[in-house]
């Protein structure tokens, strides 16, 4: 029961990441913007800020998901090493308990 609090603490962990770095990216949004203005006004239509304001959204809300899940990827293979050195280390102390019992 222990390693499944730990999981979903781990979840939540990842969620609110995921959050931050979503909402937390904002520059492709406004160079979307800063583009839209005046292609908008030169044409006479909203459409380019629809567009170049949705899409610099989106690029940010991936960009900031992409840097969570690398973050991610890195402390779990980080928690795989810590653990592979912990059992090693484990089965030397145990190789050499056997062998000083015998």
């Amino acid at each position: 029961m222990a390693t499944m609090g730990g999981g979903s603490n781990e979840v939540k962990k990842l969620e609110d990441c995921t959050v931050a770095n979503a909402l937390g990216t904002w520059v492709f949004s406004v160079l979307g913007a800063l583009v839209a203005i005046p292609v908008g006004i030169r044409r006479k239509s909203l459409a380019p800020l629809v567009f170049f304001g949705t899409t610099g959204t989106m690029l940010d809300i991936i960009m900031g998901i992409s840097q969570c899940e690398r973050e991610h990827a890195e402390r779990q293979m980080k928690l795989m090493e810590e653990q592979r050195l912990a059992i090693e280390g484990q089965n030397v102390a145990t190789n050499e308990s056997v062998d000083s019992g015998n």
